[in-house]
């Protein structure tokens, strides 16, 4: 686990390095796209859906 954690922090540094420089490439891409994957198979993936959920829940539920 501690290696799945040091390698979703890494990718996590790279994505935001990549969108702050604002030249984001195809590979800059894939960086972004293994964030995801590693992240989905993290034991942070049922957190980071219910936050969405509430997120979604809660901008859904406002009136304009």
């Amino acid at each position: 686990m501690a290696v799945s954690i040091s390698v979703v922090v890494l990718l996590l540094v790279l994505a935001v390095v990549f969108l702050r420089n604002g030249a984001l490439k195809l590979s800059h891409a894939v960086v972004c796209m293994l964030l995801g994957f590693y992240l989905a198979s993290s034991s942070m993936a049922p957190t980071i859906h219910n936050g969405l959920t509430a997120t979604a829940d809660i901008v859904s539920s406002l009136k304009p």
